[in-house]
């Protein structure tokens, strides 16, 4: 069987129906493989940084893999910022490299890295040097990908043996190892902390979503009573609408917030690591007694010195706390503490959400909330109004808010919605970006008209790296508006309508209602461009000041 016909075969067989890429001559082999099938669809994105952002979206809105396909070299690297974002966010996909010929390996032949450069990105790096084993080794690629903790896997193949004929062999029935089942002492030492503990609180991450176990996050934390705050991944695992949800842990949390973890006397923390952007770097004031649960063993204790330490998946994990803890165990006032913080953010935000343009980024993001149904699946990517959103804009399921963790790069808002599109063919897609971010990626909307892909978009445009342009001006002796173009203003639906997506300009709530009503009922792909004010405050400093009175600017 020829190599190529093997890989995708087998990529066919482990469930993978899209592959993300870039063609160049090296993946001829392979592009000449897909397109024999009818079930598994090759979308050309316009940079290879967009393949690994796209398969990553597709990966978090549904939880199924996707593949990615680059040339060697540049098109590996420039994958690298999409993989090093799936790896930190325990997103699986498999990422298709063709390698080098070993023959001219070491003489600086084109496009020719080592194939080591991308241990550090990925969970699993595996070079292919057996054509024969290529089967077996894409088979146990997605395997990998898919065994929790999940993440990326690379299989580098090496282009002289894709054309070729080899005898292939066949892969033994594989499926991901089970994730493991919590030790019954370690559970019974949790439920007797959380248990008499007064004033509980519980940290979601994104383990919860991996593990599918929202509704048992849920459950032990009604039998709790205690607030629920979520990371920047665990986001929408926990509807934003329900009571017991008090935001998210970021840097731009409000004082209350941090109050009310500072206050609680016992935290279970739920499929989160402590990671160093959330918490501002471990200087978080977290409750003396705090049980974590974990399958990352290396992740225990990250920061902050545990009670009660668990390695196990959340579902098992939840289920049997639940089951541990008396029906009755706690009394915390979950509801109303969540209330208070929620509460106090409205306030803080108040003299922000002016309707009268320029609109504030706070106030742009409600009147897009307000205007898209709750199951619309929302691609959000990294900038100053996406902090402002971990705040303001309410996420309403597990797999409907989608946003890069710790990683927090850049331009993944349009490319990560084009595989969340794909995903849920039946669900609306909606892509929130900054025009700093949109610029990173700008081409994707070319991907999604040529391919077909009725996304939304929704720019916000303030014509600045706006959230690094306060801190400058703030924080360094660096001139005020030395970062923008305002002298070069971008005209969204001009550049839009020049790659063959229609677009509109929406500077109003009642603007921003119309437009997106519009755009959500069309099969192709639109834009709306939402000016925003380029003088506003940023989020993390406007909600930590004490003093709420003054005027925004």
């Amino acid at each position: 069987m020829r190599v190529s016909r093997a890989i995708v075969d087998q990529l066919a067989e482990g469930g993978i129906d899209t592959v993300f890429g870039i063609p160049g001559k090296q993946t001829l082999p392979l592009n000449e493989a897909i397109e024999a099938r009818e079930d598994v669809r090759f979308v050309s994105t316009r940079h290879e940084t967009a393949v690994s952002h796209a398969a990553w979206g597709y990966a978090e809105t549904s939880g199924r893999p996707a593949a990615t396909l680059v040339v060697p070299g540049p098109g590996d690297m420039n994958a690298m910022n999409g993989l090093k974002n799936a790896r930190n966010d325990c997103t699986p996909l498999v990422h298709i490299a063709v390698e080098t010929d070993p023959t001219v390996r070491g003489g600086d032949g084109i496009h020719e890295t080592p194939p080591d450069t991308y241990d550090n990105v990925v969970k699993e790096n595996t070079l292919v040097e057996r054509p024969s084993a290529v089967r077996v080794e894409v088979a146990q690629a997605i395997e990998t990908a898919m065994t929790p903790p999940k993440g990326p896997v690379r299989v580098g193949v090496p282009k002289n043996v894709l054309p070729e004929e080899y005898a292939i062999a066949t892969p033994q029935p594989l499926s991901p190892a089970s994730p493991p089942a919590p030790a019954e002492g370690d559970i019974e030492a949790a439920a007797a902390c959380l248990a008499s503990a007064d004033r509980p609180a519980v940290l979601v991450g994104g383990g919860v979503r991996s593990a599918q176990a929202g509704s048992e996050l849920v459950s032990v934390a009604d039998v709790l009573d205690a607030p629920v705050i979520t990371t920047y991944k665990g986001k929408g695992i926990v509807p934003d609408e329900n009571d017991r949800v008090a935001g998210t842990l970021s840097g731009s949390a409000s004082p209350e917030l941090l109050d009310c973890l500072a206050d609680s006397d016992a935290l279970l923390a739920v499929g989160t690591d402590f990671d160093a952007v959330a918490t501002r770097r471990w200087s978080v004031e977290m409750p003396d007694d705090i049980v974590q649960i974990t399958l990352s063993p290396g992740d225990l204790g990250t920061g902050y010195d545990l009670t009660v330490g668990i390695v196990a998946d959340a579902k098992h994990a939840l289920d049997a706390l639940e089951s541990a803890l008396d029906e009755t165990a706690g009394d915390g006032g979950g509801r109303k503490r969540a209330t208070v913080v929620r509460d106090a953010f409205d306030q803080r935000i108040d003299s922000l959400l002016d309707d009268q343009p320029p609109l504030s980024s706070v106030g742009a993001l409600r009147a897009v909330r307000e205007a898209v149904p709750e199951g619309t699946v929302v691609s959000v990517d990294a900038g100053g109004f996406r902090v402002w959103g971990l705040n303001a804009f309410a996420a309403s399921g597990p797999r409907a808010y989608v946003n890069p963790g710790s990683w927090a790069t850049m331009g993944t808002g349009l490319p990560a919605a084009l595989g969340a599109q794909l995903a849920n063919p039946d669900r609306d897609v909606l892509a929130l970006t900054g025009d700093g971010g949109l610029m990173m990626c700008i081409h994707e909307l070319h991907t999604a008209a040529s391919e077909g892909i009725p996304v939304t978009v929704v720019v916000f445009r303030n014509d600045d790296y706006a959230i690094i342009s306060e801190e400058a001006e703030r924080a360094f002796e660096i001139s005020d508006g030395a970062y923008d173009w305002s002298g070069a203003p971008l005209d969204f639906v001009a550049i839009a309508a020049g790659m063959g997506v229609e677009a509109s300009r929406a500077e109003t709530p009642a603007a921003i209602e119309a437009e997106l009503a519009d755009a959500l009922d069309s099969d192709d792909t639109r834009l709306v461009e939402i000016p925003t004010d380029p003088e506003e405050p940023q989020a993390s400093e406007w909600l930590s000041r004490s003093d709420q009175s003054g005027d925004a600017n």
